[in-house]
């Protein structure tokens, strides 16, 4: 009777374990739904494991915080650097170790710590009035030069985007240099910072500013956008310090949930948004550079020639990340 028992435990056991297996996963997600659930739905198909998507734009990492060890949260997807940063200084996620990953993502893409991973690329570009201007060859540095005076645009400092670009200037240059860079970019705006990305190209296109600071896949999705394409076709795009360090480099990534529910197969989708599918799909959905390397950009991408990006490792962008905010505020950037 004792050894049917356990036979019965264990039959028991066996169910649980295949119940647990069948859940679906949870992401919490900071990009659009256009760009993930079709290449969630790609995954699902391929493993039969069904995900279930939390879209916001703001506040996930005070959700996970709040939640804590009952939080759904299997893996977070991010938007940009700061947000996967953010994730980490709050303790809201768990390293993971795997080979398949490590072997499709450059280490310069992802966290020494594995506790955090890049899966997409994209450039912060200088765009000059096609008109006025012309294509250029400049490097982030001439923004604060007295040539440029009155003739930039730019969204908000603190946005994260900008906190990255400020973050690698630091690495470069250090801190009072910096400091001074931006006291001349801030004297050489056109306008009070505002708006996103795409409204600083209409800003160029419309002739309120000739130089325009934002993220390389804007200038791809406003050509795809027949109510934007003029836009775009009115600026040409720029690679910055093509002739030394090479282009400042952004990332969006994922990290796992630090009460992941669903751990392996949380792994399981980790690994495959590094994969060669997954890869494409970024790719040509939304006009990012893949971060495996054997994944070419889309053709639209493709023809705005090759470029040179800054070989800094995107980690130590977190070790100046909180000292670019400092400086930003210090200047009063967005004022």
């Amino acid at each position: 009777m004792k050894l049917l028992n356990n036979i019965a435990l264990l039959g028991l056991a066996g169910m649980a374990f295949s119940v647990s297996a069948a859940e679906p996963l949870t992401v919490y997600s900071y990009r659009q739904a256009f760009l993930v659930e079709p290449i969630l739905a790609q995954f699902t198909e391929q493993t039969g494991i069904k995900v279930n998507v939390v879209f916001a734009k703001d506040g996930i990492a005070e959700r996970i915080a709040r939640e804590g060890r009952l939080s759904p949260a299997d893996v977070v997807l991010t938007s940009d650097f700061s947000r996967l940063m953010e994730l980490v200084e709050k303790d809201l996620v768990s390293p993971v170790n795997s080979p398949v990953i490590n072997d499709n993502i450059p280490a310069q893409y992802r966290s020494p710590k594995n506790d955090w991973v890049a899966l997409t690329m994209r450039v912060r570009n200088v765009y000059s009035s096609k008109e006025r201007t012309g294509k250029i060859d400049i490097n982030y540095e001439d923004l604060a030069s007295a040539q440029y005076k009155g003739k930039i645009c730019t969204r908000s400092g603190k946005h994260p985007y900008n906190v990255a670009l400020v973050a690698s200037m630091i690495a470069h240059d250090g801190e009072a240099q910096t400091k001074t860079w931006l006291e001349g970019v801030k004297a050489n705006l056109a306008r009070k910072p505002q708006g996103n990305d795409r409204d600083q190209v209409l800003a160029v296109k419309e002739g309120l500013c000739d130089i325009a600071i934002g993220n390389s896949y804007y200038f791809g999705n406003m050509l795809m956008d027949k109510n934007q394409k003029s836009w775009a076709e009115a600026v040409n795009i720029n690679f910055p310090n093509q002739q030394n360090r090479g282009a400042h480099i952004n990332v969006s990534g994922m990290a796992l949930a630090k009460h992941a529910p669903h751990k392996d197969n949380a792994v399981k989708l980790m690994e495959f948004l590094t994969s060669n599918v997954a890869q494409g799909m970024y790719a040509e959905v939304n006009m990012e550079y893949p971060v495996k390397a054997d994944v070419p950009p889309s053709k639209l991408v493709a023809s705005w020639g090759d470029f040179k990006a800054d070989s800094l490792p995107i980690y130590k962008l977190a070790e100046h990340h909180q000292a670019a905010v400092k400086l930003l505020d210090e200047v009063k950037f967005d004022l």
